[in-house]
This record gives C-alpha cells, sequence and structure tokens, in this order.
C-alpha cells in the first residue's frame, strides 16, 4: 500500500520544497493569505456589531459559525483548492501528460500541488473557533465534542467533494471558473451566514442541494442547544456524513461524465 502511493507523496514533497524555496515569495503568499482570512472576519465582525443579532444568533454564535465553516473551508482549500487551474490545463492541452501515466486522473491532480500559504488563512479560521468556544456557554460534554469532531472532518470533505465537481464541470464549459466559483466559494460565503436569514428557496439549496448548511450553521445550533428554522431542524447537524457522501457521489458523478466527455486538447 506503501508503495502504491510513494509516487503522489513524492510529487507532493517536490511541491513544498518549491513552495519554500524562495522564501521572501511564500512569506508574502502567507501574509496575503492572512489578510484575506482577517479581513472575511472583519466582515462578519462589522455585521455583528451593528446588528448585535441576526438570524437568532449573537456575536459569539457568530465567531463560532465563522470558525467552523471557514476552518473546514481553508483546509479543503488546500487539499483540493488547485482544482481550479484545471481549466488551464485543459485549454493549453497539458491534461494530456496526466493521461499517460498510470495513476488515475483526479488523484494525480489532487496530488499535483499543495498550497502552503492558505495554512495562513486555515489559522485565522482556527483562532476565531477556538474564541467562539471559548465565548460561548456551551454544556460540554462527549457528544459536543464528538460533533465537533465530526463537523471539522466532514465539512473538509464536503467542501473538498464541491472543488471536485466544480472542476468536473470545467471539461463541458469554455472559461467557467467563475460560474463554479459561485457554489464553491459562494458556498463558503452561504456557510458563514445564519441561514435563517435565506429565503425557503435558498433555505432548501444550501441545506439539500448543496449542504453547505451542514459545515458550520447546523452543528452551531446544536452545540448552542439553538432550535434550528423551519425545513431545517438543529438535529440534522448529526447527519453531516450523509451530505458529504450526497455531495461526493454528485461530484463524483460529475467527474466522470466530465472526463468521458474529455477528447484531448487537440494539440
Amino acid at each position: 500500500m506503501a508503495r502504491r502511493f510513494a509516487p503522489y507523496a513524492a510529487v507532493l514533497s517536490s511541491r513544498i520544497r518549491a513552495q519554500r524555496s524562495y522564501r521572501l515569495s511564500f512569506a508574502s503568499d502567507l501574509m496575503g493569505a492572512l489578510l484575506v482570512g482577517l479581513i472575511e472576519f472583519a466582515e462578519v465582525w462589522v455585521i455583528f456589531h451593528n446588528a448585535r443579532v441576526l438570524g437568532g444568533l449573537d456575536l459569539n454564535a457568530a465567531l463560532l459559525l465563522f470558525g467552523l465553516s471557514n476552518t473546514s473551508f481553508a483546509l479543503a482549500q488546500v487539499l483540493f483548492g488547485h482544482l481550479d487551474k484545471l481549466p488551464t490545463l485543459i485549454r493549453l492541452g497539458t491534461l494530456d501528460a496526466y493521461y499517460l501515466r498510470p495513476q488515475p486522473l483526479l488523484l494525480q491532480l489532487i496530488t499535483s500541488e499543495v498550497s502552503l500559504r492558505r495554512m495562513a488563512r486555515a489559522a485565522v479560521a482556527v483562532v476565531v473557533l477556538a474564541l467562539g468556544l471559548v465565548r460561548n456557554d456551551i454544556d460540554w460534554d462527549a457528544g459536543v465534542v464528538a460533533l465537533i469532531t465530526l463537523t471539522l472532518v466532514t465539512g473538509v470533505a464536503l467542501f473538498g467533494g464541491l472543488f471536485v465537481a466544480a472542476a468536473g464541470c470545467q471539461f463541458f464549459l469554455i472559461d467557467g471558473a467563475e460560474l463554479t466559483n459561485s457554489f464553491t466559494y459562494g458556498g463558503s460565503f452561504a456557510a458563514a451566514q445564519p441561514a435563517s436569514v435565506f429565503p425557503t428557496p435558498l433555505k432548501l439549496l444550501f441545506c439539500y442541494a448543496v449542504p453547505v448548511a451542514f459545515t458550520a450553521y447546523l452543528p452551531t445550533l446544536a452545540i448552542l442547544g439553538l432550535p434550528g428554522p423551519s425545513l431545517i431542524p438543529s438535529w440534522l447537524a448529526w447527519l453531516s456524513p450523509l451530505a458529504m457522501v450526497w455531495v461526493w457521489l454528485a461530484a463524483l458523478g460529475v467527474w466522470r461524465l466530465g472526463t468521458r466527455h474529455y477528447q484531448g486538447g487537440g494539440g
């Protein structure tokens, strides 16, 4: 088993060494990602500093909501975010080189790069999550710990599935990254908002079709012992593995259709 994954580990190791070779550039990339995370948090702080309560959540609850959603998304970005480059590979015809290697195409692309700079954004989210856990009155027990762990693991996997689904769509679209980003990065934004403020169609979209509500909003309600709005009760937070499986089934289906549709760069 170890020998089977050795080529992927070697590629990842080389990418990590390459990013760290140019220290000034690496430091500037880290600082840029850190600023992005801080700006996103500042938006939440400004909104709840003025509104006080939004969608039944106060600032302390919003910290937990933001921390859960952004930690999951930032880590998914580190592992899967470079799939955004697939349209460039298709357009330049360089994707064909991946087909010549005796490994699965998707696994090659996932392990072809890891963006360490995005860890800075994840660090901001982890700090905010820690503040949210400290500042809220949480009735700590084994169930709460299990739910937090389950939420983070399935949240990373769920956002990863969205990146794979978005990549699969690129085989049918021409420079369609902006469209698919509405489901990946737009999904991340929606996950950090109280879903109770959405109209009913958006509640159904973000809970059942593109179920980003399972990455933060529903777990926040369950952890704090708050009731959920109509159509999305808080006990659904425990079903996040099912939401993750649904996303990956859809993502792998789209990916399979896309790769079967692809006929080469034509160069």
